[in-house]
């Protein structure tokens, strides 16, 4: 048959395959280069994400461990009182526990750089632990506490012993002292509960995050219950019940470009509407609440609509069709079919929520308070808020502190978001 095919149409064919192949080849070698083009942003993505943890690991891990000194602390009542322990004199028992350690040290200035050695909060943590036991009275207790930031530094290698003795934290006679207690067994490293149990203090080696967590909470709390049922109620009527007209059109526009607003301008507005025209308390959670709640709206609202757009519409037809009322169709038809999407949409915002820091700069939730709130109406700060507030301390403990709270928030962030996965995986399969 190929015989009686004329020549010029043979070379036409044979160049039309040609060119197909061709065509097919570089077809091919876009598809493998836009796969490896993903690949390679897959793998930058990656890299990213692990030099951003590994960073803040590194750093932020020493944060987790304390040094603490065992000292034989000797309760006379010379010092405290049966009748009121709180105002014991415990101090002085510390300072005679470590001249028991160290008899040779004599002089004041001596003595003074060797009282340095355990925290200046360790007589408060003892004080609690008397007060709370009044029978330790008179009796001689074997107690830890935690060392000064310095020595604590010095024990994690943050201190280097061979730095020159005028650029050092420590001199070389606090080192040897250090060191002595060390080869005495007084010296020990503890988890450190501190960090995620004490509020903030101006000492780091006692700082701890539980005012900022428990802010957090009650922030976030009342975040969610202004938002989340305002939002879904708004994204229902704009989406199923309001008319198509130039008003509901101004008011989706407006929504969209809300999404899109710098958190700092919600901050604002709160500081001008809660604050200085509704004379709400200043840096509690109640005003942080409702200003995040605020930011949150937008986000929320789009997303319920995006679900609820998702719901095919023959099923808010079939329940019409069976005599169900508008409401009943959308509340017990509509409404669960699209609960997932809504869900992930309202814990996607409230993470968002709980990241923010510039709107609570300027209601003021970046106050030192070293107090846990008990209400959402007492002065509180939030992780965010915390998290500025150490890194712009000058004590080098709080770097390391600094890097734990980031990975705190961010274990909140992560658990946050899988709760979203499971109750959408969850509520899916339900539907």
């Amino acid at each position: 048959m190929n015989s009686n095919i004329p020549q010029s149409t043979s070379a036409e064919i044979t160049g039309t395959l040609q060119l197909a192949r061709q065509r097919i080849k570089k077809r091919k070698a876009l598809d493998r280069l836009l796969f490896l083009s993903g690949l390679g942003a897959l793998a930058i993505a990656v890299s990213v994400l692990i030099i951003l943890i590994g960073s803040l690991v590194a750093t932020g891990h020493s944060a987790f461990i304390q040094t603490y000194i065992t000292l034989d602390l000797d309760i006379s009542e010379r010092y405290v009182k049966r009748e009121d322990p709180f105002k014991g004199q415990y101090r002085n028992i510390i300072n005679e526990a470590l001249l028991q350690q160290f008899p040779g040290v004599t002089e004041r200035s001596a003595q003074r750089q060797l009282f340095s050695l355990p925290s200046p909060a360790a007589q408060y943590m003892l004080r609690d632990h008397i007060a709370s036991n009044p029978k330790l009275i008179g009796n001689t207790i074997r107690f830890a506490i935690p060392v000064s930031d310095p020595y604590d530094q010095l024990n994690k290698g943050l201190v280097l012993r061979e730095t020159e003795e005028q650029n050092r934290r420590l001199k070389q006679q606090q080192i040897n002292w250090f060191d002595t207690l060390d080869h005495r067994g007084l010296i020990s490293n503890k988890f450190n509960w501190n960090l995620l149990t004490n509020p903030d203090s101006r000492f780091p080696e006692v700082a701890g995050l539980a005012g900022a967590i428990m802010g957090s909470l009650y922030t976030l709390l009342i975040c969610f219950a202004v938002s989340f049922p305002v939002g879904i109620g708004a994204a229902i009527h704009l989406e199923l019940f309001a008319p198509k007209n130039r008003f509901t059109d101004l008011i989706e526009i407006n929504i969209n470009n809300l999404a899109a607003v710098p958190s700092i301008v919600f901050g604002l507005l709160a500081l001008a509407v809660f604050l200085n025209s509704f004379g709400m308390p200043r840096s509690t959670p109640l005003v942080g609440g409702l200003t995040l709640a605020l930011m949150t709206l937008p986000t929320i609202i789009i997303a319920t609509r995006s679900a609820l757009k998702s719901v095919p519409t023959s099923i808010h037809d079939a329940a019409l069709a069976l005599g169900a009322s508008r409401q009943q169709a959308v509340f017990h038809h509509i409404l669960p079919a699209a609960m997932p999407g809504i869900l992930t949409g309202a814990i996607i915002g409230m993470a968002q929520a709980l990241g923010e820091t510039a709107p609570l700069l300027l209601i003021g939730m970046n106050a030192f308070l070293a107090a846990v709130p008990n209400t959402p109406i007492d002065a509180s700060t939030t992780l965010p808020t915390q998290i500025f507030l150490w890194a712009d301390s000058p004590e080098r403990g709080f770097i390391s502190r600094t890097c734990a709270a980031i990975l705190v928030l961010l274990g909140l962030l992560v658990s946050m978001n899988a709760i979203a996965i499971f109750l959408r995986q969850k509520l899916e399969k339900q539907h």
